[in-house]
């Protein structure tokens, strides 16, 4: 049987619907599907239950992840590739989306503290500025952990003065 009977029989379409893609396109469409997968391939097993996989893709997807060799991982890759053309991906491209959306919230909220951090550590005026921002902050406990940074006697002591201002404004701009 020829490359174009197997693509026509078989797989649920209509005789002739690939005859209708062109072969550029089909191409095109699996390196897109790869791309994916290759993307879900780098997420974190806690990130990937939040996508709506079906259990080979994720199963491969696994077995992926813990291949030490990269000629393996690049055959599970491409395993993967052909896995993907059997999912539903418009809600799985929409959930990754939110998923990465949610890492760039973060990514934005650190940033924002440790740029609270240094403007306390740096300007008298920044501990006014950040309680009335946050008036359920401790003041007494916040003014003691930007003490502990100055009075630091040596880097290890100052690391972890720095690590729990940190955790201090973490904690009361996003308390648990």
């Amino acid at each position: 049987m020829g490359s174009r009977n197997r693509h026509s029989h078989g797989h649920g379409h209509e005789p002739g619907a690939d005859e209708r893609v062109s072969k550029s396109e089909r191409k095109r469409q699996a390196h897109r599907l790869q791309s994916l997968g290759q993307e879900l391939a780098g997420l974190k097993p806690a990130d990937l239950d939040e996508l709506p996989l079906s259990d080979v893709l994720r199963a491969a997807i696994a077995d992926y992840q813990r291949f030490p060799s990269n000629e393996a991982r690049r055959r599970q890759l491409q395993f993967i590739g052909r896995l993907m053309r059997d999912e539903n991906v418009a809600p799985l491209e929409s959930a990754l989306e939110t998923l990465k959306g949610r890492s760039a919230e973060a990514h934005y909220e650190f940033h924002l503290l440790e740029r609270w951090r240094e403007r306390l550590l740096a300007e008298p005026d920044a501990l006014t500025e950040f309680l009335d921002e946050h008036p359920e902050a401790d003041t007494q406990q916040l003014r003691h952990k930007i003490q502990q940074v100055h009075r630091a006697k040596n880097d290890d002591q100052q690391k972890t003065a720095y690590r729990a201002l940190f955790r201090f404004l973490r904690d009361t701009v996003h308390p648990v």
